[in-house]
């Protein structure tokens, strides 16, 4: 018979055993599950860097100067936080995403070769936070975690005067007060942007913060270097649409849309333009446009049909005029009818060839343009 004393023992035993079992368990588990650099924050954080290798952001036209304000404030041993203050539109975000290329390029002082841009969205950040703090402390474990890999990444917060705009009660912490350590630090660089408004509001009157940043201006461009911004990116979109765009369009778009799109600023507001008039003009070419290309077709088709016909007749008078040349060689008006023949069968060798077909590709033109433009002013007054 199994004594008591044996009995507790070896409930003691299974205890310490099985107690250390789980405790083994839970810390394997949560080592496991750790998540790598950034992992935990995925959603808010997007690589700039390896989307400008991958591809997925257009090549940037213009704004070197600015580009290379961003790297030498970059480059710094401290206060190395450039901020881009200027107007919604003028290019704010395109100036990173050149800085993206730049590094891909190697095009970088060595000290900036291999960095990796991270942009934080801190609308993503701060969606689904129920309770107060939670979204500082979002904010808190992002810069605790990319500080841990010193100097190889640079932040870039669009909409940045959002950290001041988290202020709660007096005494309360922000997220400005978190992220001004790692300002000062220098470890983080952190490119920030927003616009002259924003800035004046929520960060000019915060010193504390103000000076941990070094400017740069993004002014709107001129009518000329928006033109070449759009002329850059034109192949771009002629690709994607599959349309052609012709040069007095681009003009129209930056004109058109200063004249009559105020409250929008150069070079986005004309981009934006090209971009709907070509889309519209693709739609247009592939959908309604479809019967008129086929009777268009259609016309090529009997052109070539009438063309062989011809064709053969001149080729069986040619043949005789050879065999005539034969016969009376250098004959000033037999070489004349056959020069004649040889001309007319060439023409026909090129409607037969061609069909009729060139000019087909959609076109998007100055009046494309002016149609966009136009609506999107009627609209902007009905809303108003």
């Amino acid at each position: 018979m199994i004594s008591m004393e044996f009995l507790q023992r070896f409930a003691l035993i299974f205890v310490v055993v099985f107690g250390a079992g789980l405790l083994w368990y839970a810390q394997n588990r949560k080592k496991s599950a750790a998540p790598p650099p950034g992992g935990a924050h995925k959603p808010s954080l997007k690589n700039l860097t390896q989307m400008a290798r991958d591809g997925k952001i257009d090549a940037v036209v213009g704004r070197e100067e600015e580009i290379e304000r961003v790297i030498h404030i970059i480059s710094r041993r401290t206060k190395n936080n450039p901020l881009l203050i200027g107007e919604p539109g003028v290019g704010k975000t395109a100036i990173v995403e050149g800085f993206a290329h730049r590094i891909v390029k190697g095009d970088v002082p060595e000290s900036l070769k291999g960095k990796e841009i991270l942009e934080l969205n801190l609308s993503e950040l701060i969606s689904g936070t129920k309770y107060r703090g939670e979204f500082e402390e979002r904010l808190r474990s992002i810069t605790k975690e990319l500080e841990s890999a010193p100097r190889s990444t640079i932040l870039f917060i669009d909409e940045i005067h959002v950290i001041e705009q988290t202020k709660g009660t007096e005494g309360a912490m922000s997220a400005s007060d978190i992220l001004k350590p790692a300002l000062a630090r220098g470890d983080l660089p952190i490119i920030g942007a927003t616009t002259w408004r924003e800035y004046s509001m929520y960060i000019r009157p915060d010193p504390a913060l103000d000076r941990r940043f070094q400017p740069v201006l993004v002014a709107e461009p001129s009518r000329e270097a928006a033109l070449s911004v759009l002329r850059g990116i034109k192949p771009i979109y002629e690709a994607y649409h599959h349309v052609v765009i012709d040069d007095d369009a681009l003009a129209a778009a930056v004109d058109l849309s200063t004249q009559l799109l105020k409250d929008r600023f150069l070079p986005d507001k004309a981009i934006d333009v090209i971009d709907e008039a070509a889309a519209k003009v693709a739609i247009e070419a592939s959908g309604h446009h479809r019967v008129q290309m086929g009777v268009v077709h259609a016309a090529a088709e009997e052109a070539k049909r009438k063309a062989g016909i011809e064709a053969g007749k001149l080729t069986g008078e040619l043949d005789h005029m050879q065999s005539l040349d034969k016969e009376f060689p250098g004959d000033p008006a037999i070489m004349s009818a056959e020069k004649t023949l040889k001309r007319h069968l060439d023409e026909l060798a090129a409607v037969t060839k061609e069909g009729g077909a060139e000019g087909t590709t959609p076109r998007v033109t100055r009046t494309d343009v002016e149609e966009v433009v136009k609506l999107w002013a009627e609209l902007g007054k009905a809303s108003k």
